[in-house]
């Protein structure tokens, strides 16, 4: 009869004990001391994001470079935004540089994936840290927390965020209801192929931070697999001991439809399949459908046997090389945006 008793991981229980902080271990004045010659910048990709980056970049500038001179740079990439994100992330004292202007002269990618790139083209500290540009309620530890272990510690080359994510609803909050995605595709793809990296809370999450040279030694995939696909490649590229998380609180953001997780979804899945590829893990001859077929109710065109329509979504992945490869090909000078 098989054995039913599970137990952790004694590589992921050590590791989460003694790689996991919480941001108030990391006040904004100690790391102070500790940052040196170092040199921080801030990045924010950003699109449509013009009523929540405001108040991010303010916030930064007045707690974190200000107040403390912690944060040496903050930029705002805009991410061929149709608003005025560009110019409310300027007024609130970001710089701000556009997602094409530092990938000309390379292939057009869009997704989350390039704008970090671009981002981190654009970025001159040695210590990198992302900000997803949609959180409401923003506080200053979600920048200063990530950079505690960065700051401190020499042997550590990545920090991930971890947080509660409430998920509201009309009529009630379910107050770790958010990361659906997290838990339903990604946890469990991590801890079948990766387990190593089955302690990590947060694997999808957007606000992490790492050493500059570190992070230009990876691909960027260009959509919603950048986190994965990143997690996958720094495990392989600088081993589970220098990578960290930390506990950054609670996290408010705005939720997207079931619809639109579906290929959030798909395109880690792809993301996956192409890390397996790279170890031998999966047929290199053989290539996943990147086309998502979904159902709508409604609509013009609702067949009449199903009283749905059927949307197809290209859900395919591209990757951005690893900086380091692409410096040479990289404005030398930042091009601000529009």
């Amino acid at each position: 009869m098989r054995d039913t008793t599970s137990s952790v991981s004694p590589v992921v229980e050590a590791w989460a004990t003694y790689r996991t902080t919480s941001a108030a271990d990391w006040p904004a004045r100690r790391l102070l001391r500790a940052k040196g010659d170092s040199r921080v910048s801030v990045v924010l990709p950003a699109r449509n994001e013009e009523a929540t980056v405001g108040a991010i970049v303010s916030t930064i500038r007045e707690h974190l470079m200000d107040r403390v001179a912690l944060v040496d740079e903050l930029i705002v990439v805009d991410s061929r935004s149709t608003d005025r994100t560009a110019q409310v992330a300027r007024a609130a004292g970001a710089e701000v540089v556009s997602q094409d202007a530092m990938t000309r002269g390379l292939p057009r990618l869009t997704g989350k994936g390039d704008a970090l790139w671009a981002g981190l083209a654009a970025a001159e500290g040695d210590v990198v840290a992302f900000i997803d540009a949609d959180l409401r309620e923003f506080r200053p530890h979600f920048v200063s927390g990530l950079l505690g272990p960065l700051l401190t510690d020499p042997s550590v080359d990545f920090v991930k965020g971890f947080y509660h994510r409430p998920l509201v609803g009309t009529a009630s909050v379910e107050q770790d209801g958010g990361g659906r995605v997290t838990e339903l595709m990604a946890r469990p793809l991590l801890n079948l192929f990766w387990p190593e990296l089955a302690g990590f809370v947060q694997p999808l999450a957007g606000e992490y931070a790492a050493r500059r040279d570190v992070l230009a030694q990876v691909p960027f995939v260009s959509g919603y697999g950048v986190e994965t696909a990143m997690l996958i490649d720094l495990l392989d590229l600088v081993g589970l001991d220098a990578l960290a998380q930390v506990d950054l609180g609670e996290r408010k953001h705005r939720h997207q439809d079931t619809a639109a997780l579906g290929r959030m979804s798909a395109q880690i899945m792809l993301t996956a399949w192409s890390r397996l590829q790279r170890r031998g893990w999966a047929s290199p001859g053989m290539a996943p459908e990147a086309l998502l077929t979904q159902f709508r109710r409604g609509g013009s065109d609702t067949l009449p046997n199903l009283d749905r329509e059927i949307v197809v979504s290209d859900v395919s992945i591209e990757e951005r090389p690893p900086l380091a490869e692409l410096r040479h090909r990289v404005p030398r000078r930042r091009v601000a945006a529009a």
